[in-house]
This record gives structure tokens, C-alpha cells and sequence, in this order.
């Protein structure tokens, strides 16, 4: 088969994933055999669940269709201004449940904290995180490009800020969240749903100033856990204060 040239270009954000030298979105591949748009595009080091739209020679494509000969590719992100023309979406805009990566321990807890489903296990293989991913229907959140791009992986972002506020926010500007935060409704040790108590059934269990303070209790359906509105949750309201400041209300 003889030599042929693919010219890419990456939309958006798409950049963040490629070399320092490639800044600006444009690529050239020479390739000497039939290869998939999935394959060409990753072998950029841009993963595939971070892509929205393809268009080879103008042509809206999927991730399997074949290059064989010359082409132009244009990439776009989730969130990249797109064609008008162009209709087809290789991503879900929005879902609620995530299973997270054990480095991102302070993003799950944030996203426990506004009321989101999250299964986190901070020693996870890779295995059972696209176990859990694919059997549960949940989004993959990973720094990880390489566990991005395993074939079965089919909704996912990656954060690009390594701050866990900042990556807060991403993950509800990614998935359309601002409208379903339901803050101190989740377990923020095991993700369990909290339930309303009366004081009368939790009061042998608390602290003598904790009895004598609260009048409201949550317990976790799933560990026991009981949760009340005590000094520590004023930081709580003001963490998520600040991240609902980087929205436009």
C-alpha cells in the first residue's frame, strides 16, 4: 500500500493532551496502511472519550471509519465550537454517576459533597475501575490518557487542572450538572444515600455536646454513618459556595 498523509486538526481543548511543539492544534501523520479515525486520532495522544465530532474531508464520521488514503481531519471536543452542519455527537452531554480514579480522592469527595454518585476505591486496579465503569454505567474520571483510550471505555473526561476544586467544576461544566446538585445527600465515606433520623433514634449514639447542640440527623443508608450540621459545616457550605461562584447564574 503506498505512503499516504492525514492532516489533523484539534478543536477546543483538544491541545491539552498534545506536545508542547504541537501546540496549536495541527498535526501531519504519514501512515502506510488502513487505519481507523480512533487509532489515528489516539495516536496523537488525544483519548477517545474526550472527542465529540469527526469530520474527514468534511464527511461527519464515527471512530471506526477507515482512512486509506489522504484526508483531512478535523477533531472537536465536547465542548468546541462546532459546524452548523454537523449533527452527529460521539459523546453523552450528560450523566449523574462517575466511578473515579484513586488519584482524584479529593474530587470524589467534592462530588459526593454536591449530592453525585461516585464510586471511588482509592487502591482500584485499572481492571475494576472499567469493571465498575462498564457493568454500573458510570463515567470514567481519570488523569490517566492511557486508561482512557481502552476500547471499552465509552463515557469518560479527563481534569486538566490538579486542583480538586477547579476539577469539581470541569467535571459539572463537562456533564451538565449545575442543575442537579444536591448538596449533604450523599455518604461522603461510602457514597450511601443519607437519610433523615429522628434525635430519639440516633441519641445513644452521640457525644454529650452533640446531643445536647443538634436537633437534626442524617444517617448513611449504606455504613450507619450519622451526619449533622456541626462546626464543620460552615467550611462545607463555603467550599461549595465558592464552587458555585464559577458559574454564571
Amino acid at each position: 500500500m503506498r505512503p499516504f498523509t492525514v492532516r489533523l486538526h484539534f478543536h477546543g481543548d483538544l491541545d491539552f493532551f498534545l506536545g508542547s511543539r504541537q501546540r496549536g492544534g495541527f498535526i501531519e501523520r504519514s501512515l502506510t496502511e488502513k487505519t481507523s479515525t480512533k487509532d489515528v486520532i489516539e495516536s496523537c495522544g488525544v483519548p477517545h472519550p474526550e472527542v465529540d465530532l469527526i469530520l474527514v474531508d468534511g464527511q461527519s464520521v464515527d471512530f471506526d471509519y477507515p482512512i486509506a488514503n489522504d484526508a483531512h481531519i478535523e477533531v472537536f471536543s465536547v465542548g468546541a465550537k462546532r459546524p452548523h452542519t454537523a449533527e452527529k455527537r460521539l459523546q453523552t452531554p450528560f450523566i449523574e454517576r462517575f466511578v473515579i480514579d484513586g488519584h482524584l480522592g479529593k474530587l470524589a469527595r467534592n462530588l459526593r459533597l454536591l449530592g453525585f454518585d461516585v464510586a471511588y476505591d482509592r487502591n482500584a486496579p485499572d481492571r475494576q475501575l472499567l469493571h465498575v465503569m462498564k457493568r454500573e454505567g458510570r463515567a470514567l474520571l481519570t488523569r490517566d490518557r492511557r486508561l482512557l483510550m481502552h476500547a471499552v471505555v465509552k463515557i469518560a473526561y479527563c481534569p486538566r487542572s490538579q486542583n480538586a476544586d477547579q476539577q469539581t467544576v470541569e467535571v459539572i461544566r463537562r456533564f451538565h450538572l449545575l442543575n442537579s446538585i444536591a448538596p449533604f445527600t450523599r455518604c461522603l465515606r461510602c457514597n450511601g444515600a443519607l437519610q433523615k433520623v429522628a434525635k430519639a433514634d440516633v441519641i445513644e449514639e452521640l457525644e454529650p455536646l452533640t446531643r445536647i447542640h443538634y436537633e437534626q440527623f442524617r444517617r448513611c443508608t449504606g455504613c450507619g454513618q450519622i451526619y449533622w450540621a456541626g462546626s464543620h459545616f460552615s467550611k462545607l457550605q463555603k467550599r461549595l459556595e465558592e464552587i458555585r461562584m464559577n458559574f454564571d447564574q
